[in-house]
């Protein structure tokens, strides 16, 4: 098939798959598109949000909607490296024996990695985590295995801090967007979420889901097809490198924030990476928009679920980073002139 047709059918499908995840989700279409762009740039998401907004109900949509096989893991301080792996118990005769764990349980044909609450997990399964996600697979009883189809899904909830662990620079970068959920600030969407019974089961509602919309063996071949047909013009390039060194040095464009010695701001900006992500998932959202080409609205888009995770603050001004990183990448955004 041509890929200009391929990717014309596949869009059919992004939408449809959309579609399925509003069955069970509502309020939230930002976060379902984000969602998608992330699925069709193969990369992993770190959700952020409030306890009891849908993190959990979104991410089973979306695995339901993808096929495959899911896994999930709770995050718990006294959690170990070796939990994701393989478990041991005596057997009904009182012998020892060793199981997989979640990560090696289904093999290849694992599609969705869900960690709820990954603050809450110690730095060492953190770095379990980071190889997976980076090199789809982990070494374990002397052989190697591979997760082609992977992706991995994370929560961080952002009320409780205690027993909590902050994700490292080197985690925080692997994922390719940052989505945050929000309550609902429409009336009538909260008087659904609030009275409608049909949203007080979540089986119920997962139920309505179609399974395998978007066939999980096939998504790297389109997600490929689309980093390679979605072109960016001279400017367009010209203009994501502004914003990248304006991560790093905003002060050298006119940018200041009240009461930050803005030179003084900055630990470090966007990774050479994240920048690649970045336009994985500005091409992602022209090509859901139709279009065969990127243009500042797509980066616009997307650059603030692909980058504020990836701008790292002094310690001075860490304390207030929920309240700095907003408003440096929205004038970020405001002082880039865009071609």
């Amino acid at each position: 098939m041509h890929s200009e047709q391929l990717l014309a059918d596949w869009r059919d499908k992004a939408i449809r798959f959309e579609s399925e995840i509003e069955k069970a989700i509502i309020g939230q279409p930002r976060a379902i598109r984000l969602m998608t762009i992330a699925v069709f740039s193969r990369g992993h998401v770190l959700l952020e949000g409030n306890v009891g907004v849908g993190k959990t109900t979104l991410l089973r949509a979306v695995s339901i909607a993808i096929g495959g096989e899911y896994e999930r893991i709770e995050g718990t301080i006294d959690l170990m490296p070796a939990d994701l792996i393989y478990y041991t118990y005596l057997d009904e005769k009182g012998r020892p024996r060793v199981d997989p764990g979640p990560v090696l349980r289904h093999g290849e044909r694992l599609s969705t990695f869900f960690f709820n609450e990954i603050n809450r997990a110690r730095p060492q399964v953190h770095s379990l985590l980071l190889r997976i996600m980076a090199e789809r697979s982990v070494s374990a009883f002397n052989r190697e295995f591979r997760f082609p189809y992977l992706q991995v899904f994370a929560d961080r909830n952002r009320v409780e801090k205690e027993e909590t662990f902050e994700l490292p620079a080197a985690a925080r970068d692997r994922f390719l967007l940052e989505i945050a959920m929000d309550y609902p600030g429409d009336d009538d969407i909260l008087d659904q979420l609030t009275f409608d019974p049909r949203f007080h089961d979540v089986d119920r509602l997962l139920s309505a889901v179609t399974q395998g919309v978007l066939p999980y063996r096939e998504l790297d071949t389109v997600a490929a097809a689309i980093q390679n047909d979605i072109q960016a013009s001279p400017t367009l390039r010209a203009y994501t490198r502004d914003l990248w060194r304006a991560s790093h040095e905003p002060d050298r464009f006119g940018i200041s924030l009240p009461d930050v010695d803005m030179s003084e701001l900055i630990q470090a900006g966007a990774s050479p990476r994240g920048m690649s992500y970045l336009v994985r998932a500005a091409r992602v959202h022209a090509w859901l928009q139709g279009r065969d080409r990127v243009i500042p609205e797509d980066v616009q888009a997307v650059f603030y679920p692909a980058m504020a995770h990836r701008v790292f603050l002094k310690p001075a001004y860490e304390y207030r980073r929920d309240e700095l990183v907003p408003g440096l990448v929205e004038k970020i955004l405001h002082s880039i002139a865009a071609p």
